[in-house]
């Protein structure tokens, strides 16, 4: 037997449980540059136990929907921003935590110009790219030990 997740689209109220969003929406906290570039200031918030942040390049291979969703994943020791290196959407899963286990999964689709950043200890979907080339840059904990943890559903979901 399956669950049905139905996405959502992508909002910083929906997502705030969960992470941040950051996008350019509204008017920039300040221009720079001459006045030829609004900066949105602190968009994420970013959270180490230990370690130090580093950015990686994350090539995801393409997902289509439906999707089935078996497992979720979560980095007890550090957040992790996905920010897209093109103007496509991709898919976020995000479940809430009752006592380390993932309950209640959402689903929500971005949108282009959309980047997140998972709280730390947050359980989430793998990267789930819905258009080629599926390259991220990702700033997330570096540092020694294990920082994954996996959850796999004993009933999978099909996300529509």
């Amino acid at each position: 037997m399956t669950r049905r997740l139905k996405t959502e689209t992508l909002t910083a109220e929906a997502l705030a449980p969960y992470g941040d969003l950051m996008d350019a929406s509204g008017a920039p906290d300040k221009l720079i540059n001459q006045g030829k570039c609004g900066r949105y200031h602190d968009k994420a918030r970013l959270d180490f136990s230990d370690g130090r942040a580093g950015i990686s390049i994350f090539k995801g291979e393409k997902e289509t929907l439906p999707l089935t969703l078996q497992m979720v994943e979560r980095h007890p020791d550090g957040s992790q921003a996905f920010v897209p290196m093109s103007a496509d959407p991709f898919l976020v899963v995000v479940a809430r935590d009752e006592n380390g286990v993932p309950k209640d999964p959402k689903a929500f689709l971005t949108k282009p110009g959309q980047a997140i950043n998972f709280h730390r200890g947050t359980w989430h979907g793998v990267l789930a790219p819905l258009s080629e080339p599926g390259l991220f840059a990702v700033v997330d904990r570096i540092g020694d030990g294990p920082n994954l943890e996996e959850h796999w559903f004993d009933t999978a979901y099909i996300v529509e």
